[in-house]
């Protein structure tokens, strides 16, 4: 996944982003803004999962969408 990408169409692309991670609010996806690290940390807030486990989840994720655009 190109995060540059998803930095420049965040807009687009943050409903992918709160469709796997609904308790993500409005106010926390504008925070992250397409930023990969921001969006690890958020996750770990809102879920209380450990960092590996974050990691294994954005992977999956970006296994889903490898050009970083919404499919």
């Amino acid at each position: 996944m190109n995060w540059d990408q998803v930095e420049g169409n965040w807009k687009q692309f943050k409903g992918k982003v709160r469709e796997r991670w609904g308790r993500l609010t409005d106010d926390r996806l504008e925070q992250i803004k397409g930023r990969r690290d921001q969006l690890a940390g958020r996750i770990q807030e809102a879920y209380g999962f450990s960092k590996d486990e974050v990691e294994a989840q954005i992977r999956d994720f970006e296994q889903r969408y490898p050009d970083g655009h919404r499919h």
